[in-house]
């Protein structure tokens, strides 16, 4: 019997979950983040729930990572390539960002020319050496990197992915320089996988961030007392602390695969298969699309730079419970994506802030109640909320049209609403999906202010605010199983495929694979190994760019399932050659048994009536933790609890299932 604690660190909050696994008990913390070091909060919040001393496991969703790609502050890398090719990832696609904007203003090179190495070593598109590296040129690349002095270093030669002996050449060259004082990322071994331009981008940026990432994580371990530490990555896996120093690119959507995987938990427990999932914290909002299982993407963008390992497919936009309001020249009323954050944060929190922000409309709107928000050990300043939103009502009156405090604060909300919604619509509508057909989980420390709105935009009847929804994302970090993703191009035509070829790829990937997880993995009673392996196929037509992605059996059912795959996603299929591009391995191990408790009331139910700007007569203010199984409630009702706070529009009812969710229904 043992103790798990989540941890998932937001740009506002730091949120936990305690499970007790002897009592099967759950216990929720919040505290503000510490930005400049992330682990002083984790720390704190540890603290503050009288658990020091070690002998529990943490489960930790860090954006580490990925604020250090966001801000520009990875440590000096240089970057390894073929001669000829150094200047490819500054070129990169000719796509353009703004497609009507004839003066874009250039981004700076994520990798300064003169970090950027060639080297004479040449392999063939079919993996043959037409030059390979010999003694004077690795003289000559040690020579220029000691001049250099970076701190780390990646490789990224061409076709690597069929041999990696010149990359391991190079490699080795760099371990016998600098020893262990230089953090090594090589393409073959983080993506192996073909497009240099992406696969290149990848690796940098893991080599980027690695020391960094590597740093704070000896921190942490340091500060936890002997404590075990996991990752989640942003596969929606768990993977050890020491593996995620090693592979922090597949960290950068790690807060937000835990959200995902949370939702995804507390839903099917209630017997919710499609979902439409809706994330608001204090600094952004993540939506994604669950239909039946979380879907996977590796065409994702982090600061506007391509990352080809695998992550959980969402999408996120610059709204929160922070997000700063402001009136342009024009008198548009604008809301993010800038975010007043942790500090100062916005300026109901009495910490220096004074920008409107979200939070502070919803202030003045009374959705948020000062003596309710985080249980009442943390509360809000109502006067200065006040006053940071009638700086907006001041902007956007002109003459006789006065607009009041009220009126501001609803606006704010209309937008940052609108914004939400038309993300919503891009992981849904725009992909063919019709949002009736799902439910709209909102979780959040802000979600559930905001949801009723959204259904409605969206013309959904149906949504649910899940149990712990303030801390679904460290929900998610304890329900999550470890896992390891592998891949490698093989990019032949389908006939020209030997299937005990293929095999013995997937063989050395999953064995691969299965090595990374180490300790994680986990054996029945009987020994039979549990680890569950999940093996697919990224197929195309020959001279197509793009893939799609398919479940491996065997080569001989490849054709009939693509081409019907290609005619459900594009309306049409093509009597041309099939290429089989990319072979892929997921290998996961069921970790510590994580079960949500079924829902006890802890407090007499209590309806304490309110008064609200917009709403004819009173509103009735519940504690969550008073309501009971099946019980039914109609709006207007405002529901506060620990983590969040939900606000149950007009027309709208709510009933309590029996792990505790609101499941909220249109009247």
């Amino acid at each position: 019997m043992a103790k798990f604690l989540g941890v998932d660190t937001g740009g506002t909050f730091t949120d936990f979950i305690l499970f007790d696994d002897a009592t099967g008990s759950i216990t929720t913390h919040k505290v503000l983040s510490t930005p400049h070091a992330p682990e002083l909060a984790i720390l704190q919040g540890i603290s503050e729930l009288s658990i020091t001393g070690g002998g529990f496991s943490v489960i930790h969703g860090s954006t580490v990572a990925t604020n250090a790609i966001l801000e520009g502050k990875g440590v000096p890398v240089a970057y390894i390539t073929n001669r000829g090719l150094a200047d490819v990832l500054n070129i990169g696609r000719q796509a353009r960002e703004e497609l009507y904007n004839l003066t874009p203003l250039k981004k700076p090179p994520l990798i300064d020319p003169e970090f950027c190495l060639e080297v004479d070593s040449r392999l063939s598109a079919q993996g043959e050496h037409l030059q390979q590296l010999d003694e004077p040129a690795l003289t000559r690349l040690k020579q220029q990197l000691v001049a250099l002095a970076p701190e780390a270093v990646a490789i990224n030669l061409l076709f690597s992915f069929f041999d990696d002996s010149e990359e391991l050449k190079i490699e080795q060259a760099v371990e016998e320089l600098f020893a262990d004082d230089v953090f090594i990322s090589r393409s073959s071994d983080v993506l192996p996988e073909y497009k240099e331009y992406e696969r290149g981008m990848t690796t940098v940026l893991n080599a980027k961030v690695g020391p960094l990432m590597q740093g704070y994580l000896r921190r942490l371990e340091d500060g936890l007392q002997g404590s075990s530490l996991s990752i989640m990555q942003s596969s929606g896996g768990v993977t050890s602390a020491e593996q995620a120093g090693f592979y922090p690119v597949n960290l950068l959507l790690s807060g937000p695969a835990g959200g995902l995987k949370g939702a995804q938990t507390v839903a099917r427990a209630s017997g919710i298969e499609q979902l439409l999932s809706f994330d608001m914290g204090g600094t952004s909002t993540d939506v994604s699309i669950i239909d039946r299982e979380i879907g996977f993407t590796t065409g994702a963008k982090i600061g506007g730079y391509p990352v080809a390992v695998p992550m959980v497919d969402m999408f996120t936009i610059g709204a929160g419970g922070g997000s700063i309001a402001r009136v342009d020249a024009g008198g548009l009323l604008l809301v993010g994506p800038e975010s007043a954050g942790a500090t100062p944060g916005p300026a109901c929190y009495g910490s220096g802030g004074q920008r409107p922000t979200v939070t502070d409309a919803n202030v003045v709107l009374c959705r948020l109640l000062p003596q309710a928000f985080l249980g009442g050990n943390m509360r809000l300043d109502k006067d200065a909320a006040h006053s940071a939103v009638q700086t907006i009502a001041d902007d956007l009156s002109s003459g006789e049209n006065t607009v009041t405090v009220e009126q501001a604060a609803q606006g704010i909300i209309d937008v940052v609403n609108d914004h939400m919604a038309r993300a919503l619509r891009v992981m849904s509508v725009e992909r063919g999906e019709d949002p009736k057909d799902f439910t709209l989980v909102s979780f959040g420390g802000a979600g559930g202010l905001h949801v009723c709105a959204l259904a409605e935009e969206l013309e959904m009847d149906r949504a649910m605010v899940p149990v712990n929804a303030g801390v679904l994302s460290a929900v998610g970090m304890l329900a999550a199983d470890a896992s390891r993703e592998r891949s490698r191009t093989v990019n032949r035509c389908l006939g020209e495929c030997d299937e005990e070829g293929i095999g013995l790829i997937f063989d050395e990937l999953v064995s691969h694979a299965r090595d990374e997880l180490g300790s994680t993995t986990i054996t029945d009673s009987s020994g039979k190994d549990e680890i569950k392996i999940v093996l697919t196929v990224d197929v195309r037509y020959q001279g197509q760019s793009n893939t799609l992605n398919l479940p491996w059996s065997d080569l001989m059912s490849i054709a009939p399932a693509f081409h019907q795959k290609h005619e459900d996603s594009y309306g049409h299929r093509l009597d041309i050659d099939i290429e089989l591009v990319n072979v892929r391995v997921r290998v996961t191990a069921p970790r510590q048994a994580f079960t949500i408790p079924r829902w006890q009331p802890t407090e007499e139910l209590q309806e304490v009536p309110t008064s609200m700007p917009g709403v004819e007569g009173s509103v009735a203010v519940i504690n969550r933790a008073a309501m009971k199984t099946g019980q039914q409630f109609t709006g207007p009702l405002l529901i506060t609890e620990t983590s969040s706070t939900t606000w149950l529009a007009t027309g709208w009812c709510v009933k309590v299932d029996d792990l505790g969710n609101l499941h909220l229904s249109k009247v």
